[in-house]
C-alpha cells in the first residue's frame, strides 16, 4: 500500500510538471508574431538619389469632359458606345423634342399668313398714297372737298401704322420660330471636341437631368495621355518646376514610364484619388503636378493609377546638408 502511494505521488508530480511545461510553451507560442507575408511584387523604388513620392493617375491631355444634358428630358436615342472616336460637333445623344417640334410647327405655320397680311397692307398703303396724291393734284377745291382729303390722309396714315404692326408681328413670328429651332437643336447633345468615348452611363429610354451625380458620357483624348501626380501638402515645398520624374503602374516595378514636367497646378486641393492603403489619410490636401509621357510599349489606360517619383533639386539637398 505504501509503495502504491509513492507511485501515485510521483505520477502527480510528473503530471504537474508536464502541465507547467505545456503552459509555458503555449504562452511563448502565442507571444510570437507570425511572419509578414511576402508581397507578390516588391514595391517600386526610385532611381533618384533624392526623390518625392506621390500617387498619380493617368488622364487625357486635355482632361476628360463630363457630358451633361442642357435640360432635363427623356433620352430617345444614343449615337455612341464606349470606345467610339468622335469629332467635334458629333451627336452623342438625343433628348425628347416632341413638344418643341409641335411648337415649331405652329410657329412656322404663322409666318405665311403674316407675310400675306404685310403684302395686302402694303398694297393698301400704295393705293391710298396714289389716291391722296391725286386729290392733292386737283387745283379746283370745289371739285374735292376738304373732308375727302382729310379722310384719305387719315386712311393712309392708319394703313402705314398697320403695315408697321404687321411687320413687327412677322419679325416676332420669325424670332419665335428661330428660338424654337435653337431649343430643338440643343436637345441633340454634341461633342464639344474630338476624343474617345470612355464611359457611357445612360441608355435610351432613361431620364437625364443636369447636375446628376453620375456622368452621362465621359469623353477624353486617349491618343495623348498625361499623369496627374498628387503630392502631399507637407512635401509640396520640395517640388520644383521642371523636375523630371518616373512612374510605375500599380503592381509593376520593372516597367518604368519616364515623365516630362508640364506644369504645377497653382492651387492645393483636397485629395480625391485614393490608393486604398490602410494608412492613407483622406483629409490630406495635395499639390497636383502634371507630367506628359510618350506611350510605352506596354498598355496603359486613362484612369489607371501609378506610383510617381519626382526628382528633388540637388541645390535643395545641399541646403539641407548645410543646415
Amino acid at each position: 500500500c505504501d509503495h502504491a502511494m509513492i507511485l501515485m505521488k510521483r505520477l502527480s508530480l510528473w503530471l504537474a510538471l508536464g502541465g507547467i511545461l505545456l503552459t509555458v510553451w503555449t504562452l511563448r507560442a502565442t507571444g510570437q508574431k507570425a511572419p509578414m507575408p511576402q508581397p507578390i511584387e516588391p514595391p517600386p523604388t526610385s532611381s533618384y538619389e533624392r526623390t518625392v513620392a506621390a500617387s498619380g493617375i493617368i488622364e487625357a491631355v486635355n482632361e476628360n469632359v463630363r457630358i451633361a444634358p442642357p435640360v432635363a428630358g427623356l433620352i430617345t436615342k444614343m449615337f455612341v458606345v464606349v470606345g467610339d472616336q468622335v469629332g467635334a460637333g458629333a451627336p452623342l445623344l438625343q433628348l425628347d423634342g416632341r413638344e418643341l417640334r409641335a411648337q415649331l410647327g405652329s410657329r412656322e405655320s404663322a409666318i405665311p399668313p403674316a407675310r400675306a397680311r404685310i403684302a395686302e397692307q402694303r398694297y393698301r398703303v400704295e393705293d391710298l398714297a396714289v389716291q391722296y396724291k391725286r386729290l392733292q393734284a386737283v387745283h379746283d377745291r370745289r371739285a374735292v372737298s376738304e373732308d375727302d382729303l382729310k379722310r384719305t390722309w387719315y386712311g393712309l396714315a392708319m394703313a402705314k401704322r398697320a403695315l408697321v404692326r404687321n411687320a413687327a408681328d412677322l419679325e416676332q413670328a420669325i424670332a419665335q420660330r428661330d428660338e424654337t429651332q435653337a431649343l430643338l437643336e440643343r436637345l441633340t447633345v454634341r461633342a464639344p471636341r474630338a476624343g474617345t468615348v470612355l464611359q457611357v452611363n445612360v441608355r435610351g429610354g432613361e431620364y437625364a437631368t443636369p447636375g446628376a451625380a453620375e456622368t452621362l458620357i465621359l469623353l477624353g483624348d486617349t491618343q495623348r495621355l498625361q499623369v496627374r501626380a498628387d503630392v502631399d501638402e507637407v512635401n509640396a515645398p520640395l517640388v520644383r518646376a521642371g523636375s523630371e520624374g518616373v512612374a510605375y503602374l500599380k503592381g509593376s516595378t520593372t516597367q518604368a514610364i519616364p515623365l516630362s514636367f508640364v506644369r504645377i497646378e497653382p492651387y492645393i486641393v483636397p485629395k480625391k484619388s485614393l490608393t486604398g492603403d490602410n494608412t492613407e489619410r483622406v483629409d490630406t490636401r495635395v499639390l497636383q503636378v502634371i507630367f506628359r509621357f510618350d506611350r510605352p510599349a506596354f498598355s496603359v489606360y486613362a484612369g489607371q493609377q501609378v506610383d510617381v517619383f519626382i526628382k528633388r533639386d540637388g541645390r535643395e539637398a545641399q541646403g539641407e546638408r548645410n543646415k
